[in-house]
């Protein structure tokens, strides 16, 4: 298990084989706020203001995932917007999904300080 830091300072890399089991993942979700396990995949809901702030999370959190090449569903709202991530190449979740989950904590944490 990572902690956060250990996370934040990792980059997603090409996973093949299998997705981590149920355990690995639990003890891993330990480690963030406010995400849960939805099917095959890591969710967390975000809050915002309204629109705007919504829509700069969006575009700030998209530079981030082309950068790690490792990109979330998104369901955008007015006030809201729901990233959902999972490795397709696994089929689950893996590790790549945790990074990101961290990287989107931090840059909600930077605009909301």
């Amino acid at each position: 298990m990572k902690t956060v830091e250990q996370l934040l300072a990792s980059q997603c890399r090409e996973i093949k084989g299998a997705a981590m089991s149920e355990e690995e993942v639990g003890a891993q979700l330990s480690v963030l706020d406010q995400w849960v396990v939805d099917g095959d995949a890591l969710k967390r809901t975000y809050r915002f203001k309204d629109y705007y702030g919504t829509l700069a999370f969006v575009n700030a959190l998209a530079y981030i995932v082309h950068h790690e090449d490792h990109h979330p569903d998104l369901h955008v709202g007015y006030n809201r917007c729901v990233v959902r991530y999972n490795t397709h190449s696994v089929n689950g979740i893996s590790e790549n999904d945790f990074i990101s989950a961290a990287k989107a904590d931090a840059l909600y944490s930077q605009a909301h300080a």
